[in-house]
């Protein structure tokens, strides 16, 4: 009920009352009238349209900046009337106008608007909503059809063309870098039949006073582990955890290129589901860093550990780097924070201060650790 609506009823109650009170027939059949005027207004308005909502994104997935639009067709399933109204549908915060004028019986219109791109995170699409007014506006209904879709926009990605190496042992026990897929020692054992000549380690052999054969594999592929610092106290500025997510994706993004095994970690929670996706709905929490790292420590995932954090990650660096014995490479991505002091941490720990996600790739693609 508008005010309009609501100021006649009672101007309604207000004549009826007056005429039969005081036999004024004119003012009582006044108030008739008005009664209704909105009982004809509620049957209008309350009439519901019989509509079908198809929504396609195209794409659903993109990188935040690219452009992405949505097609709305809106189908009148209804046998007899035509529907003529006014609808809206909700895109992120904004809301988009769909005209649906004499839309007839078993025919559709088809609405493309842009979606906004210009966030990290995912933009809500609908549901329709209908707004159903009687010419006297004095009642409006408002229904929702369809349902919500998502479009998901993923961090932006900067190409990344440095990789990390393999690490691979050699037999007086030192740890060699080696390129992905590289043949290298993994055991010795006692010679068989049939084993070559060539595979034969002559040192150990006269040591032990028995052929010893070499037992070689493929190296192992280098495995990276990005742990991302989703804490809230990390992040004074929204924007330096906005640079962290792009510096992740752009990770992930360069291992899935290399077909390099890569694991994303929050501080939070470990990463499940694609990792795109995790990296456009984390939002900034609570964590406990400590409890993390230890975790990291414990299972040592890979061989090359990356974290990405921001001005209030600073002071954690040097806890950090104790994973250095644990991983062979240990590097930290810190954002936000290019006027204070330079991290100096020796060779146990790389550190790239970054303004943003591009400078962080320019710097990463320059690391010699690899």
């Amino acid at each position: 009920m508008t005010a309009r609506g609501i100021g006649l009823l009672a101007a309604a109650a207000a004549l009826l009352t007056a005429g039969f009170a005081y036999g004024y027939p004119d003012l009582a059949l006044l108030g008739a009238v008005a009664v209704v005027a909105v009982g004809c207004a509620l049957v209008f308005a309350y009439w519901r349209p019989q509509l079908g909502v198809r929504r396609v994104a195209e794409p659903d997935r993109v990188a935040r900046g690219e452009p992405a639009r949505m097609r709305l067709t809106v189908s009148n399933t209804s046998r007899m009337r035509a529907a003529s109204m006014v609808a809206t549908d909700r895109c992120g915060p904004a809301s988009v106008p769909v005209p649906l004028l004499r839309l007839r019986p078993g025919m559709d219109t088809t609405v493309e608007y842009p979606v906004p791109t210009t966030r990290r995170g995912i933009v809500p699409i609908g549901p329709l909503r209908v707004t159903r007014a009687d010419p006297l506006a004095l009642v409006t209904l408002n229904r929702t059809y369809g349902e919500i879709a998502n479009v998901w926009v993923h961090p932006t990605i900067h190409l990344l063309r440095a990789v990390p190496a393999g690490m691979a042992r050699s037999l007086d026990g030192r740890i060699d870098k080696v390129p992905q897929g590289t043949i290298t020692f993994d055991a010795l054992r006692e010679y068989v039949i049939g084993d070559e000549l060539r595979r034969v380690h002559w040192r150990s052999s006269a040591k032990v006073g028995e052929l010893m054969v070499r037992e070689q594999l493929d190296t192992s592929e280098p495995t990276i582990v990005v742990l991302l610092d989703d804490r809230a106290r990390a992040y004074p500025d929204p924007e330096a955890f906005e640079s962290a997510c792009e510096a992740a994706a752009s990770i992930v993004a360069a291992a899935v290129r290399e077909d390099l095994p890569v694991s994303l970690h929050l501080v939070s929670a470990v990463a499940t589901g694609p990792y795109l996706d995790v990296l456009t709905e984390v939002t900034l929490v609570d964590g406990d860093l400590d409890a993390t790292l230890r975790r990291l420590r414990a299972q040592r995932l890979g061989d090359t550990l990356v974290f990405l954090t921001g001005p209030g990650g600073r002071g954690d660096l040097g806890t950090f780097s104790s994973l250095r014995g644990t991983y062979p490479v240990v590097l930290a991505g810190l954002f936000g924070d290019r006027d204070a002091a330079p991290v100096s941490a020796g060779d146990r720990l790389i550190v790239i201060e970054a303004a943003d996600g591009a400078e962080f790739a320019a710097a990463w693609d320059g690391v010699r650790g690899w």
